[in-house]
């Protein structure tokens, strides 16, 4: 083995070798293409923090929009636009109440993703 040069820069091998046994393990268990696509698109709907920040909100409570806009200092334009974003990707859900339409989250699976994102970047 040679020397460790610091983590930060990515290391390449001194010699090439193979391992087969290896690769037939990840080649058997590694998902299609299209679910790699639609799992690196839900990531990139967690990659805006305007998104994130509604979602704390709604670990809270059920809340309309004029609720987020007044609570996050926003329009209602740009809250209803990043809520578009999340219902898409299945993160939130709404329901009409008279004139009103309240927002949560879609389900528990949205907090976790959230609270093992903190652990992550929280770790030492």
């Amino acid at each position: 083995m040679g020397k460790d040069k610091g983590c930060h820069t990515a290391e390449c091998c001194e010699t090439v070798e193979v391992h087969e046994e290896l690769l037939e393990i990840v080649n058997k268990t590694m998902p299609d293409e299209t679910e790699l696509y639609d799992l690196a698109e839900l990531f990139k709907v967690f990659g805006d923090s305007t998104r994130i920040r509604i979602l704390y909100v709604l670990f809270e409570a059920e809340v309309c929009v004029c609720d987020l806009a007044q609570v996050l200092n926003m329009t209602q334009s740009a809250i209803s636009h990043q809520l578009r974003i999340l219902k898409n990707s299945k993160l939130v859900k709404c329901r009409r109440e008279g004139k009103s339409v309240f927002y949560s989250l879609a389900d528990d699976h949205v907090r976790t993703i959230i609270a093992q994102g903190r652990d992550h970047i929280e770790e030492d």
